[in-house]
């Protein structure tokens, strides 16, 4: 199998970037248009689960946006072969921010495109030792974007 084949990494990135965007937007369309349609689809979010695509859009209707100031860190972005891909990142919901966000998902080439089989958000937060997440391991030689 080949790993990070460079231009199906580049399709991945860009339509991860892509789902960012939209996101930062709440271009609620879009989001749900990169979700695969599928009952099998799955989300894990910060307090809630969606389990299918129905449950996704539902959320997605009814959440609050993300915070426009949203700023992403040490994204790291894997292709296995040409029709499956990882894309995993941290995020901050504002520069200054001291909370630290991850996020992570499975994409897989379908007959319509790229699409998320599966997503999952969480939050790292600071300890009293460490207020600010400087101690958190980065230990990955992957290539990050």
């Amino acid at each position: 199998m080949q790993i990070n084949i460079p231009e199906v990494l580049a399709e991945v990135t860009a339509v991860f970037q892509h789902y960012e965007g939209a996101l930062v937007a709440n271009d609620v369309a879009v989001l749900n248009g990169l979700f695969w349609d599928s009952p099998l689809t799955l989300r894990y979010g910060t307090g809630e689960i969606q389990y299918g695509y129905d449950a996704i859009r539902a959320y997605r209707k009814a959440c609050a946006p993300v915070a426009p100031s949203r700023m992403l860190q040490h994204t790291v972005i894997t292709t296995f072969g040409r029709d499956l891909a990882t894309a995993n990142t941290e995020f901050r919901p504002a520069p200054a921010a001291q909370r630290l966000g991850r996020q992570s998902q499975t994409w897989v080439r379908m007959p319509e495109g790229w699409r998320i089989v599966d997503a999952h958000v969480s939050w790292q937060e600071p300890s009293p030792d460490n207020d600010d997440n400087s101690g958190l391991s980065d230990t990955s030689n992957r290539r990050t974007t």
